[in-house]
């Protein structure tokens, strides 16, 4: 336990760290996910083959080398000073943002097709037609393989220790420096997540009763 109380600070800081990285990454996948999943199923060719390019392309790549394109390839396109965490966001959000449209496509092919025909029947366009009838059916209806994908999201805020942004996933080498037992450390680590994976287990149990669909 002294791990954790002679640290206390550090171990505040790692854990706000890995909020940050969660939710703000979250935010963004979640956002351009919708977006790239209605893409993927538009009547819009080029709008189709948009999407499929961008998830196919980014779900592929490792996300470390995500990280690494990011890390050293964004400041030569944009050169300035730029905040570590501020891109380790943008490529936890990005590379989410695949998966979140996958699920979301999944969800959208749950939605009986006569309901868009019937909405484009009475002169609803496209955008409407996804916005109105089809995405709030589809979103309340993958909600357990979405929380999957942020469960993910959370474990995957690790890697971003490897690029000197300060989480739970780097707590360990910086308590190292201090004498603390590197076995003790991760353990505290493991258990910090189990408890944050629980919460989101939570959420979902609670979303799915509340936007739960009746067919």
């Amino acid at each position: 336990m002294g791990t954790i109380t002679n640290n206390l600070g550090l171990w505040g800081d790692a854990l706000w760290g890995t909020v940050v990285l969660f939710l703000a990454g979250g935010g963004i996948a979640l956002v351009l996910g919708f977006v790239v999943g209605a893409m993927r199923v538009s009547p819009v060719p080029i709008a189709r083959a948009v999407g499929a390019v961008y998830v196919n392309f980014v779900r592929n790549t490792p996300l470390t080398l995500v990280f690494f394109f990011f890390a050293f390839g964004f400041p030569l396109l944009f050169p300035g000073r730029v905040d570590y965490q501020v891109l380790a966001i943008w490529a936890l959000g990005l590379y989410t943002a695949t998966y979140v449209a996958e699920v979301v496509r999944s969800g959208i092919n749950t939605v009986p097709v006569g309901q868009a025909e019937a909405a484009r029947a009475i002169g609803l366009t496209f955008g409407q037609v996804m916005t109105q009838v089809v995405l709030p059916q589809a979103g309340r209806s993958v909600i357990p393989p979405m929380m999957s994908v942020f469960i993910a999201l959370l474990k995957n805020t690790t890697v971003a220790a490897g690029f000197s942004v300060l989480n739970l996933g780097s707590i360990r080498a910086y308590l190292s420096e201090r004498g603390e037992s590197s076995l003790a450390v991760l353990l505290w680590v493991m258990a910090i997540f189990v408890v944050l994976v629980m919460g989101l287990s939570w959420l979902q149990n609670v979303l799915e009763r509340r936007l739960k669909v009746t067919r």
